[in-house]
């Protein structure tokens, strides 16, 4: 005998326009899918995606972060970043080294053909993100709840 219930179990319509009109995980995935394809279409020009203009930005630092530093960042866990870092890596754009202080950890550097994909993207950047926040009433608001929210 099953030890689920033979009968349906149903959520109200009601429900389904509640969480619609209200739920801020939905709106902020829709939000965050828009803006990906955004981004993404604009640097498509440069041969990357949004998510590989952050990663390769984030590695734009006077000394090379530690793979768990950049996941740490990113808000991603360190095999995502690990699969996310290796397309990077085999065109030549970034580098993933052992760190000398401790051989478990890694190091990530920007490639000098990195840094010339992200000097080209940057303005690309500038111009993405100007146009967003000219949609958006207060910029400053939506950055301060979602930094709440993060």
């Amino acid at each position: 005998m099953s030890t689920f219930s033979d009968s349906p179990t149903t959520v109200p319509y009601e429900t389904t326009l509640l969480v619609r009109d209200h739920c801020l995980c939905l709106r902020a995935q829709r939000a965050a899918r828009a803006m990906a394809r955004r981004f993404d279409e604009a640097f498509r020009s440069v041969g990357i995606t949004s998510g590989q203009f952050s990663l390769l930005m984030s590695l734009n630092r006077p000394k090379p972060p530690t793979l768990g530093s950049v996941a740490e960042l990113l808000a991603m866990d360190r095999t995502t970043l690990t699969a996310n870092i290796k397309p990077l890596e085999k065109r030549g754009l970034l580098s993933v080294t052992p760190n000398p202080a401790d051989r478990r950890a890694r190091l990530l550097s920007l490639t000098p053909e990195g840094r010339a994909v992200l000097a080209e993207a940057v303005p690309i950047w500038r111009a993405t993100q100007a146009a967003v926040e000219a949609a958006v009433p207060d910029p400053d608001v939506v950055r301060a709840g979602l930094d709440a929210l993060a």
